[in-house]
């Protein structure tokens, strides 16, 4: 097989012509064009598509527009109904007064308040669940072979509510933090418990006070998607109860065992688990949810790849197509939450991205493996659009070799660095220090592992099918000296993120404008990232040290490798 790839690249250059041979295709230089981003970016966060929430006519038109771009790109459909995956999502709200969590302590009871106490959410599983069982502490809830934790050794939580405390123990790394946060319910659950109380801790508190927690209880709703059958996704079928406690209604748990609430926030500080133990308490959880069912479909196409061997493998980008909608605040007449820079910018750069690949194609430099481009519903509900896609891929899920992820590009200044989250966890580092030299770009580690962003975004899902992943973001760094860019990130984050202002005209107003020129350069990265992907002998491979590709990796044989064994 011919290789292909001389990257003798000029940037202001449309097409740059390598020196040919009998074993070497030419290179193509597409371009990316700062007027196609503009055009994109304006239409999908006008107020005339209301923010695009998922389920709302403003995301169906917004899909309506990514669908009209495919085709005139002349992409193949890659849905399961033609360029649409059409998902069902139930939505769940709590009945008011529903409520309950009563303590039994012998012949007593004791009941607890909602909002005061404790808070839970509406269920997304049954509109009436109820369940009494006896209380176990399991300190943190962990169980982790890599970290040497076991909060369940020695004891059978077997139909019983467990107790944990929030949070996590110092010293891990954020991202394996974030994720093992996220499971603990599984782990309760794979362990027999039929529910979950968790104590909110001093330490929490100080970062988010339990008023706020109870301010969205009063109005939350969950939503999750539902089968092709209808069934609801979920992996907490058999839990039957949970709630969220504040600490000082907690007190009152441990008056039955040999340690304190007090002693545990001690050993908290002094960094050491805490024990666990049967409480000698059992509980009462209870609640009534009420249901509805929203569409939303995620709009996928492919550029099929031209290698007979490798072509049924698949380069998938993703970029979230949904935003917050129509967000009324504190009885305020509803604003548009169009955001703009989350995810207009990221979808934008995904559609020329796509016609750079559809360009260079025409002109002869085809990719071996086939390149699809996926704009996701849902994302901001739980990232449930990708998640949906994971389950039910409408391409095998072992052809697909990388998910290239564009969510919230800060096109705020001109950046000269580039952080690829996902990058230390597999080769995919490589790739992107490789694309983004091709432009005078370097790339940097995460400024932010605190945040923990590989997790919190639509690869994520990707990831936990073993998929080695990659998500860009505008560097900290700016190539003008009187610049700061990692302040403008800053400054958008923590003022434009997630709020009406998050839209054309007051990114305008503040900032000069969006900088399509730097999100043209940003384009050329992503466009070059997959061109690597796509041209190169061997898949992504996770790195051996990564936790992500220890807990969800595997190999996977590759149409070449089997070839070579044949």
């Amino acid at each position: 097989m011919y290789r292909k790839g001389l990257f003798c690249t000029l940037f202001m250059l449309g097409a740059v012509a390598c020196t040919p041979s009998e074993e070497v295709q030419q290179k193509i230089q597409p371009i990316a064009t700062e007027h196609a981003l503009e055009a994109h970016l304006e239409f999908l966060a006008h107020d005339l598509l209301e923010g695009r929430d998922t389920g709302a006519r403003g995301h169906d038109i917004a899909s309506a527009y990514i669908v009209s771009q495919f085709k005139q790109l002349g992409l193949e459909p890659a849905g399961d109904d033609g360029y649409y995956q059409n998902i069902t999502f139930r939505v769940a709200h709590l009945v008011e007064g529903s409520a309950q969590l009563t303590l039994h302590d012998g012949n007593r009871d004791i009941p607890l308040t909602f909002l005061q106490d404790f808070t839970t959410s509406p269920s997304t599983l049954a509109q009436q669940l109820e369940v009494r069982a006896p209380l176990v502490f399991v300190g943190y809830g962990l169980v982790s072979e890599r970290f040497g934790f076991d909060d369940y050794a020695n004891h059978d939580v077997t139909d019983s509510i467990v107790v944990t405390i929030s949070g996590l123990p110092e010293g891990l790394p954020s991202e394996e933090a974030a994720h093992l946060g996220r499971i603990k319910t599984e782990l309760a659950i794979e362990r027999g418990a039929i529910g979950v109380i968790t104590i909110h801790t001093p330490e929490r508190e100080a970062v988010r006070p339990f008023d706020t927690i109870r301010k969205y209880a009063k109005s939350a709703r969950r939503m999750t998607w539902l089968s092709p059958e209808g069934r609801p996704n979920s992996t907490h079928q058999k839990l039957l109860g949970s709630a969220y406690l504040h600490y000082e209604a907690a007190e009152q748990l441990f008056e039955h065992v040999g340690f304190s609430l007090d002693d545990v926030w001690q050993q908290i500080a002094d960094n050491k688990m805490p024990p666990s133990a049967e409480l000698g308490l059992s509980a009462t959880l209870s609640k009534a949810s009420v249901f509805e069912e929203v569409q939303s479909a995620n709009v996928i196409a492919k550029l099929p790849g031209t290698n007979p061997v490798l072509r049924d493998e698949v380069v998938l980008y993703t970029a979230h197509s949904d935003h917050l909608g129509l967000v009324n605040n504190s009885g305020n007449p509803a604003k548009v939450y169009n955001g703009a820079l989350d995810n207009a910018a990221g979808v934008a750069v995904m559609l020329e991205t796509a016609r750079m690949f559809v360009d260079a194609a025409k002109q002869g430099d085809t990719l071996d493996r086939t390149v699809m481009f996926a704009a996701v519903t849902a994302e901001e509900r739980g990232l449930l659009g990708a998640d949906y896609f994971a389950h039910f891929p409408t391409t095998p899920i072992e052809n697909i070799v990388a998910n290239v992820n564009l969510d919230m590009p800060v096109l705020l200044y001109n950046f000269a660095d580039v952080v690829a989250f996902g990058a230390e966890h597999s080769s995919l580092g490589d790739v992107v220090a490789t694309a983004a030299e091709q432009y005078g770009i370097s790339r940097s580690p995460d400024p932010m592992p605190e945040q923990a962003i590989f997790t919190r975004s639509d690869h994520y899902a990707l990831v936990k099918k073993g998929i080695p992943a990659v998500f860009l973001m505008t560097g900290f760094q700016s190539q003008h000296d009187d610049e700061d860019g990692g302040q403008v990130w800053a400054d958008f984050f923590a003022e434009h993120y997630h709020q009406h202002s998050d839209e054309i005209s007051t990114l305008s107003e503040q900032y000069g404008g969006i900088r399509y020129d730097a999100g043209v350069v940003f384009s050329q990265i992503n466009y070059e990232i997959g061109y690597l992907i796509g041209t190169a002998q061997k898949r992504p491979e996770w790195l051996p040290e990564s936790y992500f590709g220890q807990v969800f990796g595997g190999h996977r044989a590759t149409p070449m490798e089997q070839e070579s064994h044949e």
